[in-house]
């Protein structure tokens, strides 16, 4: 499972930008990594584990702005199309899940 999130959050104020760094630190803080600007992405083990990263999500918002949460299969993410100006690349690896015996 892969969480995306997308945002376009306001910075034309100090307290703006500072909201707006503050998320994105918290966002890297939970283990996301930057897909594209505005858009993180973390890869999750379970759906299980997707939710809790949702709420952690939900739980550091800042007031103003859109930020939009989807949730998504590995299948799905690696049929994802890539393209730097017309040459398609492939799409980034899934991060290696931890497996407890």
């Amino acid at each position: 499972m892969w969480i995306l999130v997308f945002f376009d959050l306001p910075t034309e104020s100090r307290k703006d930008i500072k909201a707006y760094a503050l998320f994105r630190k918290s966002l890297i803080k939970d283990g996301f990594t930057m897909y594209q600007e505005s858009v993180y992405v973390r890869n999750c083990g379970s759906m299980e584990n997707c939710n809790v990263h949702v709420k952690r999500v939900t739980a550091m918002l800042p007031q103003k702005g859109s930020v939009s949460i989807m949730c998504i299969t590995d299948k799905q993410f690696g049929d994802i199309k890539v393209f730097y100006g017309a040459k398609e690349q492939p799409p980034q690896a899934p991060g290696q899940q931890l497996e407890l015996f």
